[in-house]
């Protein structure tokens, strides 16, 4: 009885041995795929990477890190490109800060709507612009995200009508001089400020007012700490989807085409989703006691363009792009 036990101890724990190692290889084939981004995970575009994990399917190992838990805003290109991870919500103006020409892409009163956007990235001009990425950066765009049309929104009463009204208004806007400049081309004072920090900065009066489009005000209960939304409509508000160069190249051409199809159905979902989202806040942020009122965007367009042609960014923008763009 004792030789029995022993021999079935010793041929359960070859089995078990034999289990591991077959879990351990199978773990070992599937493609890491780690995806950070600065939105939290009830943001409508954590379900749009969701919904690409389900597409891409087991053969991957999708894991998602949401609400900047990762990574910090801003450190995730760097990342990107040092290998130390695969997937990436990343903003056009950390792109800009590497390559000055992407500045373009970041300037205010560009792209008309989401149609717009989407229209830009499958022209030639917008392969042209991505290509540039790759080349430069070793990381591919598999397409652009959008999240909604930014709109100022304010903890303070003061009526906005037009760039002058914004003098001395302390806007956060995220780091980096692309976006600097797009807080000084609305007429404010831009202050720097981390996206998970906004709510305390409008809590405490450490800034005076914000720029996000509805959705995120929503998802962030910035609302909660203002007292007015300026529909300024200032930019098409996009991230872009991304993959390290090399991630991508060690992708077969099946799963290439598999992972470049579920970005196109998850991006698709959430711009629509995103649209129908916006219809519907501005009824809900006047619902919550806010002001909610449409300046004089004629005034804020002139001003803006006015002020980036003039700029030193504009130095650095392909000859003809913006008037490609304007085409579309």
């Amino acid at each position: 009885m004792i030789r029995l036990n022993r021999r079935t101890l010793i041929a359960a724990g070859a089995t078990i041995a034999l289990a591991c190692a077959a879990t351990s290889v199978i773990a070992q084939d599937k493609v890491q795929l780690r995806f950070s981004a600065v939105f939290s995970e009830q943001d409508i575009r954590a379900d749009m990477m969701k919904k690409f994990a389900e597409e891409i399917g087991e053969e991957f190992d999708y894991q998602g890190y949401y609400g900047g838990t990762l990574l910090k805003q801003g450190t995730e290109l760097v990342a990107l490109q040092r290998g130390n991870l695969e997937m990436g919500n990343i903003a056009p103006q950390d792109i800009s800060n590497q390559i000055p020409a992407w500045s373009v892409l970041t300037s205010a009163y560009l792209f008309r709507d989401a149609d717009h956007l989407r229209a830009f990235f499958a022209s030639d001009a917008g392969k042209e612009m991505s290509k540039m990425v790759e080349d430069q950066l070793g990381t591919k765009i598999l397409g652009p995200t959008y999240f909604g049309t930014r709109q100022v929104g304010l903890r303070v009463d003061k009526k906005i009508n037009t760039p002058a009204d914004m003098a001395g208004i302390k806007l956060r806007m995220p780091g980096g001089d692309s976006w600097q400049f797009l807080g000084t081309a609305l007429g404010a004072n831009p202050v720097p400020m981390a996206y998970a920090e906004v709510y305390t900065g409008l809590q405490t009066g450490a800034i005076d007012g914000q720029d996000n489009p509805l959705p995120n005000v929503q998802n962030m209960k910035f609302y909660e700490v203002m007292k007015q939304i300026v529909l300024t409509s200032h930019v098409v508000g996009y991230d872009l989807l991304t993959i390290s160069l090399d991630a991508w190249n060690n992708l077969s051409a099946e799963q290439q085409t598999k992972v470049q199809a579920a970005a196109d159905s998850a991006i698709e979902y959430s711009t629509a989703e995103h649209i129908k989202r916006e219809n519907e806040l501005a009824a809900f942020m006047k619902n919550e006691g806010l002001e909610v009122y449409t300046p004089d965007v004629a005034a804020f367009r002139s001003n803006a363009q006015k002020m980036y042609l003039e700029s030193d960014l504009a130095k650095d923008w392909p000859a003809g792009m913006l008037d490609r763009i304007n085409a579309l």
